[in-house]
């Protein structure tokens, strides 16, 4: 999956519902063109970004207006699609590095947004174990 933004108008408290609205269709969507490679998805939901593990997920500044930045991957191991959301700071490196090659699919970044939700997903499979 690309990353995609979504406009906030809400109130910040309704975040992680529009989060999960808008994971569900990604899932339908992903579910459609990949079939049995995607059988569940998961949200991230962790307060700091999954990019540089740092800075707090939140609400924007894309263009002067509030957004969120809701992404979304495959992690293929476990068929599930993982929904999170970046930091300022790591959107708009991404959105910056897509502007200079709008043919790039991955930068260094992602690599490492995947790594950490990976084992983010681990660590929640873990605590259903507990």
């Amino acid at each position: 999956m690309t990353s995609r933004s979504r406009r906030h108008t809400k109130p910040v408290d309704n975040i992680k519902a529009e989060a999960d609205k808008l994971l569900n269709t990604l899932y339908t969507q992903a579910k459609a063109q990949f079939g049995e490679a995607v059988k569940s998805y998961w949200f991230y939901a962790e307060e700091y970004c999954p990019g540089c593990q740092m800075r707090p997920i939140g609400v924007i500044k894309m263009k002067g207006e509030n957004a969120v930045s809701m992404n979304a991957f495959i992690y293929r191991a476990r068929s599930v699609l993982i929904g999170y959301f970046l930091c300022e700071v790591c959107a708009n490196f991404i959105f910056k590095e897509v502007e200079k090659n709008p043919h790039i699919k991955s930068t260094p970044l992602h690599a490492d947004i995947e790594t950490n939700l990976i084992g983010a997903y681990h660590k929640h499979l873990s605590s259903l174990d507990a």
